[in-house]
């Protein structure tokens, strides 16, 4: 199990690096109907993460304690 790094302090880093280029999408196209997609994109990701962290505790053994050590899944203090 990886921990270190930005693992060390969330669960997902990869998807928060998606979450933060899906909101500065709208912002480089200079597009306010780019935002619909964005809203779309950052629930996906909030679900993906659920459900993916749901299946790991179930499935991978060692995972339940790594969440033990590192609480938070996505959004460093909030989730």
């Amino acid at each position: 199990m990886i921990d270190t790094g930005p693992y060390k302090i969330i669960r997902h880093p990869g998807y928060l690096g998606m979450l933060l280029g899906s909101i500065s999408l709208p912002l480089a196209l200079g597009s306010v109907l780019a935002f619909i997609p964005m809203f779309i994109m950052i629930i996906l990701i909030f679900v993906r993460t659920y459900y993916e962290d749901t299946t790991l505790q179930k499935e991978l053994t060692g995972y339940s304690e790594y969440c033990k050590e590192v609480k938070y899944r996505l959004i460093p203090y909030i989730w």
